[in-house]
């Protein structure tokens, strides 16, 4: 026979309404209070019923992830991290792969909306005005993945430091002429990787080399930017990101090129592949799990307390590092 939440009570010695706060993500009880009420639900076996919480709260126990492009290795491990933190807050998680189109992204919002308490919106390419639009589209509550907007609560990663610690890398192992490999001129994440390469080219300590925007996938570094990097006479390259460096380096190995006695090359994200590839290859690590689980963090937290009028929106930006492995190597050794 299943447990109802009055037996619940009754072993936790608070009323049927206290174990329904205290077994909701956003339910005012005391710490004590909580523990003691998850205690006697985990003795007797006690599951909620998702369907009848959702009449009475309005919540449906679900929170929505959009992200761009889930062969990108990047985005699942993403959607593992906001996974797990769902889950540990007694949320299921629904994913939409919006293929990296506005439209699509746009679609995928006005689904989710009804079917979740909140969307995480994941280096959305959604321009400014689609995005301030999202008020009127849907009542939930909208937080920002690597993406920082006026207006929305947001977690991203300091990527303009990130690729000021690459160049700064290259630099010491005695590179000048460094080429910089670019993603879609349209998205945020590539404004603040190239913000950090303008920087450390205006100081004047590398010649840079801009290749200019290439699709963000392993083809985006073989058609043309691998051979656009060799003709401009770098001695390095930092990529977009690690799938656009592993599509440079197949190019640079079927031209004779080796990486890295011949072309060091820099990628970003730190996917697993990364340490799998030959060369293994130098990256810069952004946290991907842990800043999606802030992002649900965010989303929750955002359910719980309504922003006071005025009150500048909860933005959260974690540091980045740079992993150091195979694919670069000093100047000198050439």
């Amino acid at each position: 026979m299943q447990v109802t939440i009055r037996e619940v009570a009754q072993a936790a010695g608070v009323s049927p309404s206290t174990v329904s706060r205290a077994l909701s993500p956003d339910g005012t009880v005391s710490a004590a209070t909580r523990d003691r009420v998850q205690a006697a639900a985990d003795r007797l076996g006690y599951q909620p019923n998702r369907a009848a919480r959702g009449l009475i709260t309005g919540r449906t126990g679900a929170v929505g992830l959009i992200v761009p492009d889930l062969l990108n290795p990047f985005y699942a491990e993403a959607c593992k991290g906001a996974q797990a933190r769902a889950r540990g807050l007694g949320h299921s998680l629904i994913v939409s792969d919006a293929e990296r189109d506005e439209g699509l992204e746009m679609d995928a919002i006005r689904t989710l909306a009804p079917q979740v308490d909140g969307i995480v919106l994941t280096a959305s390419q959604l321009s400014d005005e689609e995005l301030g639009s999202l008020s009127r589209l849907t009542a939930k509550p909208v937080v920002l993945l690597h993406r920082r907007e006026p207006g929305f609560p947001s977690v991203t990663a300091d990527l303009a430091e990130g690729m000021t610690d690459a160049l700064t890398h290259l630099h010491a192992l005695g590179h000048r002429r460094i080429a910089y490999v670019g993603g879609p001129r349209s998205t945020w994440e590539a404004r603040e990787r190239a913000a950090g390469v303008d920087a450390m080219a205006k100081g004047g300590t590398i010649d840079l080399v801009q290749v200019g925007s290439v699709a963000p996938h392993f083809d985006g570094g073989i058609t043309g930017a691998a051979d656009v990097v060799l003709a401009g006479g770098a001695t390095a390259v930092v990529a977009f990101n690690d799938i656009v460096a592993f599509g440079l380096i197949s190019r640079f190995t079927a031209r004779g090129v080796r990486v890295p006695d011949d072309m060091s090359v820099v990628g970003c994200d730190d996917i697993a592949l990364s340490g799998m590839a030959a060369p293994p290859l130098t990256t810069v690590s952004v946290p991907k799990a842990h800043a999606a689980r802030a992002a649900v963090d965010l989303l929750f937290r955002t359910l719980r307390t309504p922003e006071v009028e005025g009150e500048e929106p909860m933005q959260r930006v974690l540091p980045t590092h740079l992993v150091v492995r195979g694919s670069t190597a000093a100047l000198t050794k050439r």
